[in-house]
């Protein structure tokens, strides 16, 4: 029983090794099969992009796929970046990125993870405190022949401020868990792994696997 991780992202893929660990299944990346994909995540809801990547990869690899889209909704902002959180950035328009796995990102612009953090915190510099906020992640699953399943994960807390903490990636260094004294950031990666967003969303995704793997 075999299951391509249908992302580039090597932090994405270190997390959902680590979360599906445990199951019978062998996991699979796109360098495992020498697959080079880019899937334009041009979508207008978490689902379609998620949908989009696991469906391309599947097409191509003739695999069972699983695939993710997720972003950070801040309240006071009315929800942003949300959708765009991997290409949020300074007006006219946020630059298009290449989910490439680092913190350096391609395309026009050329913000890093650090840039889009900053830009977040001068947003929100003159709204008032606490800046509630959540992770959602959407995750898909689809079979070579076409059809998808999804489920979702959310995870409620607050931006900081101030960075702290040198794990995890993108937002994690300004986003407190409610119920927690510690960033994304600063969870060991093993705790990160059972609390966070995608954490929830591939948990309830296991059942969909289960099946589509066959049992």
């Amino acid at each position: 029983m075999k299951l391509l991780l249908a992302t580039n992202n090597k932090a994405k893929l270190r997390e959902l090794q680590f979360i599906l660990a445990d199951l019978p299944i062998e996991l699979l990346t796109p360098a495992d099969l020498g697959l080079t994909l880019e899937v334009d995540e041009d979508g207008s809801t978490y689902a379609e992009n998620a949908a989009k990547k696991a469906l391309a990869f599947a097409k191509a690899s003739g695999l069972t796929c699983l695939a993710d889209d997720s972003g950070l909704e801040v309240d006071v902002l009315n929800g942003a970046p949300g959708l765009y959180s991997a290409r949020y950035g300074p007006p006219p328009s946020p630059p298009i990125f290449e989910k490439n796995g680092g913190s350096v990102p391609k395309g026009r612009g050329g913000f890093t993870d650090a840039d889009r953090r900053q830009y977040l915190l001068q947003n929100l510099a003159n709204q008032p405190r606490p800046w509630t906020a959540r992770f959602r992640a959407t995750v898909a699953v689809a079979g070579p022949e076409g059809g998808v399943d999804w489920a979702e994960g959310i995870c409620e807390g607050q931006i900081i401020p101030e960075e702290r903490g040198t794990g995890g990636f993108g937002y994690d260094p300004i986003f407190l868990l409610d119920g927690l004294t510690q960033t994304m950031a600063e969870l060991p990666e093993e705790i990160k792994n059972r609390l966070s967003h995608r954490a929830r969303a591939v948990q309830a995704a296991r059942p969909i696997l289960m099946k589509l793997l066959g049992g």
